[in-house]
Order: C-alpha cells, then structure tokens, then sequence
C-alpha cells in the first residue's frame, strides 16, 4: 500500500516571500522590483567598465590605433579562414603542414625525404576504406557534428596518467589540414573552430575523402592511393576489405606499425576492424553521408 510523502515544511517555509502586502508590497511587485534592481545594477556596472575603458584608450592614442589593428586582424583572419575552407571544399589538398614537417625532418636527417601522395577524388576510393577507417577511428562519424560528445565523456572519466584520444575524424581533418602538430590550448581551439568551419562548408563526404587522402599512412606516405600502389601494387579503388582493414589498422601510429610487414599486434587489429566492418552493416552503413 503507497503512502503519501510528507509535506517538506522546511522546503515550504524557505520559499515564503519576506516581505508581506502590509508592507505596501505584492509578492510579484517585490521580485519584479528586485530582480530589476539587479539587472539595471549589472548594465549600470557595465556600462561603467565600458565607459571607463574607453577613456583610457582615448587618453592614449597609440594604445587605441593598436586595438583598432587586432580588431582588424581578427576580422581578416576569419574572413581568410572562412575563404580558405570554401576554397579547399572544391581543390585538392596537394600538401599539408605535417606533409612539410615530414619532409624537413628527413632531409635534416639525411634520410630519403621523397614524398608518396596521389590525390584521389573519393569516387575512386574503394568504400570498404572508407568504412575501414570509420570502424577504426571515428564509428558515430555518420551522425555527430565534428564532436564526439560520449568518446569524450569516456576518455575523461578513464583512470590513466596519460588521456586516451577522443579525436573524431573531423577533428584530425582540421588539424592536419589547417594547423600544426603538437599540443596546446591554442591549438586545440582553433582545432575546434576549424572542425565547426569544415562541418558546415564541406559536409561528410567530402571530410571523409579529404582525410583518406592527407592521413599518415606509413613513412613518407600520405593517403590510401599512396598507401596502396606502395604496400599492395595496385589502385585504391580495387582495396578489398582485409586490405583496408589493415591500412587502418596503422592509423594511431603509421610510422611505428607497417602495412607491409605487419606485427601480430597489427594483425589482431585488421581481424578487429574487419568485425567491426561487418556489425555496422557493411558499405550501407556510409552510403548517405
């Protein structure tokens, strides 16, 4: 048999109103009058902050041509990042910073520094790499908007010294693409604002051709074209699903694991991929990006 809870008196008492109708007041004209009071309070203490602000930089002219110059940098720098996204939705990708890096870094070390990269449009990429590297890397790539919000959640709440990536595709996209490699919270915010620009320029499709083509692959090689004439012989078009399923097997670490002689830990991750591969549904699963 249910019974009714009890009344929470003290819950009840604390949201009595103070002041009363014999004091001239009305519960609503009292909240109205403070919460008034408060707000007008708050624009008043603005305004203030912003008058006295604007004071000092007229006292000081040079100060005040300075913030007139970074108002204006700023300004360019969006309209110049919003352009360069625009145009990169149509045009190749030919080259990347970490594509650079890469090259310096071998040529500083006199090692062999010969780039492997051919564009492919994503219509001659065979779908089982396409869906190989969303199994592997990024599964609600399909559905979220350039966040992962429940990877995120996951990594933050794993007990190790060292976070676990949480990276969606978009996110890697916009890092290789556009920015630097290494770890700040400059970067990681502007990581986050192109991942925003290129979710709403390019869309899926043309997110998942662009990483399929500027992703680290191996040493010195960019992109599953390169990747698959150099490791198996032959097109990215004709990749079977083992096949694929390896390539992305490389993807956390390209120059540390290799597609052509693959360790047995590469091995156990294509198996993973490709069961993955077949839970999602197939090449169903990125028809509609």
């Amino acid at each position: 048999m249910s019974q009714e809870r009890p009344a929470n008196r003290f819950r009840n008492q604390a949201r009595q109103v103070p002041p009363t109708k014999a004091a001239g007041y009305s519960a609503g004209s009292y909240r109205a009058q403070s919460s008034g009071g408060r707000s007008s309070g708050s624009r008043s203490m603005s305004r203030g902050y912003w008058s006295t602000a604007k004071a000092f930089m007229r006292e000081r002219p040079l100060l005040q041509r300075l913030y007139g110059y970074f108002l204006k940098l700023l300004l360019f720098a969006f309209l110049f990042s919003v352009l360069w996204v625009v145009v990169l939705k149509f045009v190749p990708v030919w080259f990347t910073p970490l594509v650079v890096a890469r090259k310096v870094e071998a040529i500083g070390a006199g090692e062999d520094s010969k780039i492997y990269k051919t564009w492919r449009s994503y219509d001659r990429i065979s779908k089982e790499a396409a869906l190989a590297v969303v199994a592997s890397e990024d599964q609600n790539f399909p559905t979220h908007w350039g966040f992962d919000l429940d990877e995120i959640k996951d990594a933050l709440s794993e007990k190790r010294k060292r976070l676990r990536g949480a990276s969606t595709i978009s996110q890697q996209v916009a890092k290789n693409v556009f920015l630097w490699n290494g770890r700040s919270y400059i970067r990681k915010a502007l990581e986050a604002y192109f991942t925003i620009l290129i979710e709403l320029i390019w869309g899926k499709e043309r997110i998942l051709a662009v990483y399929l083509n500027v992703a680290e692959m191996g040493p010195m090689t960019f992109g599953v074209e390169a990747a698959s004439q150099r490791y198996y012989g032959h097109a990215a078009s004709t990749l079977s699903r083992a096949e694929a399923a390896r390539i992305a097997a490389v993807l956390p670490s390209p120059r540390r694991f290799s597609i052509r002689n693959p360790s047995a830990y590469v091995q156990r991750r294509t198996s993973q991929i490709m069961r993955q591969m077949r839970a999602l549904g197939g090449q169903a699963y990125i028809r509609d990006l």
